[in-house]
Parts: structure tokens; C-alpha cells; sequence
């Protein structure tokens, strides 16, 4: 019990850079105190005891803000960033390493007993603010989901899901857009440069307006050594009226 503590402790100091010290941590996160509370909620649900699991559930949430039903299965390091209005339904399952952060809703979109109504988060799934995951189907890992992203189908391992409803951005090689190196580097609120589609198709557009320019220039040059070849007189300079400006377009879309 001890030793999943420390660890529970030790992964909100590796995550939130405001945490100064593992005290600081036990004592003045609520995200910590819901997960304690729920392995307890947890522990009596799964013994028959599921007023008492209910019961503690209640409290829990009104002593933290963040509601998880005792039915919920929550693996090791997870943790809940700030986390007031969290919910998580019965049949959830949420991985080891995942971390979630205020204003998510894990939900169903079923009303059938005894069935997988809720998600399934895979390890390392980065769920930001706002979002809600509805429906009993998984998340893979090291996915990441975008602030009030709505999520109605299952996200593949490494990819990332933005918008409403939440459009999906494979991975790269299998991993996260902004992974690096060999360790995914952990983004705060699932935040990468890559990830929105609609700067992606921007910058394409962009690139492409800026290649044809550049061999239209060519194009220009060339029948001018032609003209002048032949002392005839070019058609005019009107190409050169405006210049497209790719480097100013780019940086209003975020490159």
C-alpha cells in the first residue's frame, strides 16, 4: 500500500512542475486524496459491499470534486492535474501512467446493465480539459485527446483526437507527433505543435502556393533570356506587381 503511494507521489512531482515536495503532494492534491479514497470505494465494491463503495464514492467526490464510481478500474501512476469535475463511469478502465485533467468525462452512451458502457484508456493516455470520452470502446496508448475534444470511437495507439466530434491524427512510426527520441517526452494538456489539422492543411496549402510562385519565377527568367535573345519585347512585369509572402502565411498559422 505504502510503496504504490510513494509511487503515486512520486508521479505527480514528475508531472507537475508547481508540486514542491512529496508533503505538498499528500496533503494539497485532490486528485491524490479521489485515488485513495476510490482503491478503497474499489476494494468494497468488488467484495460485496457496494453501498459502503457507493458511500465512500459520495464522499470522495465531495471532498474532492471528482467523481469516480467504485466500479471504475484505475491502474498505477495516474494522475488527476487539478481535476475538479472529473467523472468516471462504472465500467471504465484507465492505465497505468495516464494523466487527466479537469472538466473529463469518461462516460456511456449505452443504458444497458452488466455491459462495457465506458471507455477504456490505454497507459500513458494524456485526457485534457474538457474533453468526454463516450462509449465502451478503448483508447491505445500514449494516445492523447485535445481540450474539449469529444470522442465517440476508438483512438489508435499514438495518435491524437481533437475537435467535435473529435477528428483523429495518426501517429508518426507509431508514436506520438511529438515524440523525439527513444522515451516519449510528456506534454502537458496533450499540447504538440502537429496536431491541428486544419494549420496542417494550411501550411500544405501554403507550401504548395510557394513552390508554384518560385517556378513561375523560373519560368519569367527563362523567356526573358529568350527575349533578350532575340530583341524582342517582354510582355511586361506584372508578375512581379506582388510577391507571395509564404514566410508571413506560416507564421500566422503557427509554423
Amino acid at each position: 500500500m505504502f510503496a504504490r503511494l510513494r509511487s503515486d507521489i512520486q508521479c505527480i512531482l514528475e508531472r507537475d512542475p508547481a508540486a514542491r515536495s512529496a508533503w505538498e503532494v499528500l496533503t494539497c492534491y485532490p486528485g491524490l486524496h479521489a485515488l485513495i479514497l476510490h482503491r478503497r470505494a474499489h476494494w468494497c465494491w468488488n467484495h460485496g459491499l457496494q453501498w459502503l463503495g457507493r458511500f465512500i464514492s459520495h464522499l470522495s467526490r465531495w471532498l474532492t470534486g471528482i467523481e469516480i464510481h467504485p466500479g471504475a478500474k484505475i491502474g498505477e501512476r495516474v494522475f488527476f492535474d487539478h481535476a475538479m469535475g472529473v467523472v468516471v463511469g462504472e465500467t471504465a478502465e484507465i492505465g497505468d501512467g495516464c494523466t487527466i485533467y479537469q472538466g473529463v468525462t469518461l462516460g456511456g452512451t449505452s443504458l444497458y446493465k452488466g455491459t462495457k458502457r465506458h471507455p477504456t484508456l490505454g497507459k500513458n493516455v494524456v485526457v485534457s480539459a474538457g474533453a468526454k470520452v463516450l462509449g465502451g470502446f478503448e483508447v491505445g496508448d500514449n494516445a492523447k485527446i485535445g481540450s474539449n475534444a469529444v470522442v465517440i470511437k476508438p483512438v489508435p495507439a499514438g495518435a491524437t483526437a481533437v475537435g467535435i466530434p473529435a477528428r483523429i491524427i495518426p501517429s508518426k512510426t507509431g508514436e506520438s507527433a511529438d515524440v523525439s527520441g527513444a522515451q516519449p517526452k510528456f506534454n502537458a494538456y496533450g499540447i504538440t505543435q502537429e496536431d491541428d489539422p486544419v494549420s496542417q492543411a494550411l501550411r500544405g496549402l501554403i507550401d504548395n502556393a510557394a513552390s508554384q510562385e518560385q517556378q513561375i519565377a523560373l519560368l519569367w527568367k527563362a523567356l526573358e533570356d529568350v527575349c533578350a535573345r532575340q530583341q524582342m519585347q517582354m510582355p511586361g512585369d506584372a508578375h512581379k506587381a506582388q510577391a507571395f509572402e509564404a514566410d508571413k502565411l506560416n507564421q500566422l498559422v503557427g509554423k
